[in-house]
């Protein structure tokens, strides 16, 4: 399994950041090979991607989400292995740390070639480009999903 480990900070106030985060549905507005996002209920999202050439069909639990704070979450089902969170941290008024660690395992020759480039390391770092501008340049204005989901809460294996 491999790790990976970006940040990015953004010219948004903490809430904005967040909130769109959590619209799951602009996730292929800026993240490569992200066909589309479906959310299922406020604890799964359904996924569809593309990478190299290989279409991938997956589901997600969060297991942990506390606004403005994080959002925890991994694979359910499916081929894909992977499980990661996203933190926000407030630099001042106007400016947010977003970190977002993942645990990936290529499944496949693909993948597992892409992950020896570091093309997975690049593909996430150029997410969170993507992100900065999408969130900076007004984005899909809007409110997200504010609710708290917890380990062991009704729903959640963890």
């Amino acid at each position: 399994m491999s790790t990976v480990k970006e940040a990015v900070e953004v010219e948004v106030p903490l809430s904005r950041a967040y909130d769109q985060w959590t619209r799951f549905a602009e996730f292929p507005h800026f993240m490569e090979g992200v066909e589309e996002v479906t959310q299922l209920d406020d604890r799964h999202n359904h996924w569809v991607t593309s990478m190299g050439g290989v279409r991938r069909e997956f589901d997600t639990e969060i297991v942990d989400q506390l606004p403005d704070d994080r959002i925890t979450w991994r694979s359910v089902g499916g081929d894909t292995h992977q499980r990661g969170s996203v933190r926000f941290e407030p630099l001042d008024d106007t400016h947010t740390r977003v970190e977002l660690t993942m645990d990936v395992e290529p499944t496949g020759l693909a993948e597992k070639g892409a992950d020896a480039l570091g093309l997975i390391d690049r593909r996430v770092k150029g997410d969170l480009r993507r992100f900065k501008d999408y969130v900076e340049g007004g984005g899909g204005d809007g409110a997200g999903w504010r609710g708290r989901i917890r380990p062991g809460d009704p729903g959640s294996t963890l």
